[in-house]
């Protein structure tokens, strides 16, 4: 059973771990996790982000939590509480992740559902989600989720077109 949660002082070890093998992929597991100097001051900043507070410029308010499945982080999700020009365009309400060995068992799918939970608790009513056109994976886990396609916008010459799904 999946759960998300916030992160605990012992996660430190299975989040360093998800970032290394998350950086691999060009993916970032622990937002912002290299600005921080301890684990400490990493899990200060998570809930500075989740109150509002010392945001850096151009930063929003979030809540970010792992997925845990029988104590083993096995992705991550980041709620967005608002939209700024930048996530509107590309980055949406929600972000998340699943690590590559525990893909294709369906937990995409129940951490965007949780996370649709959340950010309705949070106020949000229609909840951006946006992915790259060349990610068939995250496609299929948004529409199932009742995404409906808005728009297709080009990034940046020569990378992938991001797609903006709606969620009522």
């Amino acid at each position: 059973m999946l759960r998300l949660r916030p992160l605990r002082p012992d996660d430190e070890a299975a989040v360093r771990a998800a970032q290394a093998v998350m950086a691999a992929e060009g993916f970032t597991f622990g937002l912002r996790l290299e600005n921080a100097a301890t684990w400490d001051e990493y899990l200060r900043n998570v809930a500075d982000h989740r109150a509002g507070l010392n945001l850096p410029a151009q930063h929003v308010p979030s809540t970010f939590l792992v997925a845990d499945v029988d104590g083993q982080v096995v992705g991550r999700v980041s709620i967005r509480h608002e939209l700024n020009d930048f996530l509107l365009a590309e980055g949406g309400h929600v972000g998340y992740c699943v690590l590559p060995t525990f893909r294709r068992r369906g937990y995409a799918t129940e951490i965007l559902r949780q996370a649709l939970v959340i950010a309705r608790s949070l106020g949000i009513d229609r909840v951006l989600v946006t992915c790259d056109d060349d990610n068939p994976g995250s496609i299929s886990v948004i529409e199932t989720c009742g995404g409906k396609l808005d728009s297709t916008q080009q990034a940046k010459p020569g990378s992938p077109a991001h797609l903006r799904y709606w969620i009522d």
